[in-house]
């Protein structure tokens, strides 16, 4: 019998991931406002409901494993609240009473949970003290999963970057790059990595194999902005005429440390920037034709 994984919030990584899933030869439900049209031959069952919505929200289906990747409507706090304390609390407490409750939760959160500025190395260790009302709702969420009695795991996400996300790479083009001192520290994850790590947990729930109550995703080589920034200039064989104030500085410079996702088994298709932006590069059409 197949197993089933239910997939919250199924937009660009939800849908990455389900079809990553079906391939692996398992049933795959994904969950939005408005899911029959975005999931269209995808091969994922669309299921149309809000997780604020405390009727619709027992018609979520039971399965095997659940994957919370609910992205807020917009950037400020009651959106923030509603999208992740609220909603992952709704859907604990409905899979909670179930008679047959998922063997693992996985909620997709972020390393803005983080507030370390000056280069520091974090890890699932590390303390989390977020000061913007992002890192603060998402820290609260992770929370409540982490108290809940359903078993849970958290996938802390860095910067996201892939097909379609590829702002960076138009700064670039447009000759603007990021000041080389002080040494801004970036963290990324390639899209398809961050499908293919949840993946990896979800077998790894299915095996009976341990899996951690947190996990940081980003791939293998913090690097200074400045630096990614010079290599994609190189690509794409444009002279920087503008620095511009590094939007790290909003946020914070430090260094993610993946060594517990890869210890679990899990091998990155895009291990640096090189790699992924590579991709990017090349599906989008960015790089100037050969002479």
């Amino acid at each position: 019998m197949k197993t089933t994984t239910l997939i919250i919030g199924c937009g660009d990584i939800g849908m990455t991931l389900g079809k990553e899933l079906l391939a692996a030869g398992q049933r795959v439900i994904g969950v939005r406002r408005k899911a029959q049209a975005a999931l269209k031959d995808s091969g994922i069952e669309p299921l149309a409901l809000d997780v604020n919505d405390p009727e619709a929200i027992r018609k979520l289906p039971n399965a095997d494993t659940v994957v919370y990747v609910l992205s807020a409507d917009h950037f400020e706090e009651a959106a923030y609240r509603a999208a992740y304390p609220d909603g992952l609390r709704a859907v604990l407490g409905e899979f909670a009473g179930r008679d047959t409750p998922p063997k693992r939760v996985f909620f997709v959160s972020s390393t803005s949970v983080y507030a370390q500025q000056d280069g520091e190395v974090v890890d699932e260790t590390s303390p989390t003290q977020p000061h913007g009302f992002s890192g603060i709702l998402m820290r609260e969420a992770e929370q409540a999963l982490l108290d809940h009695p359903l078993p849970g795991s958290v996938v802390r996400f860095s910067g996201i970057y892939g097909p379609g996300r590829d702002r960076l790479i138009r700064q670039v083009g447009e000759g603007r790059i990021a000041a080389g001192a002080p040494p801004m520290y970036s963290n990324r994850i390639h899209r398809d990595d961050c499908a293919g790590a949840l993946a990896h947990l979800i077998q790894l729930t299915l095996d009976g194999a341990p899996v951690d109550d947190i996990y940081l995703a980003s791939d293998c080589e913090p690097a200074p902005l400045h630096e990614v920034m010079l290599w994609l200039a190189g690509k794409l064989k444009v002279e920087s005429t503008e620095t511009i104030q590094s939007p790290l500085r909003r946020r914070a410079s430090k260094r993610c440390d993946n060594s517990r996702l890869r210890e679990s088994g899990y091998v990155f298709r895009y291990p640096t920037f090189r790699e992924g932006y590579a991709q990017v590069l090349q599906e989008g059409g960015f790089l100037p034709a050969q002479a």
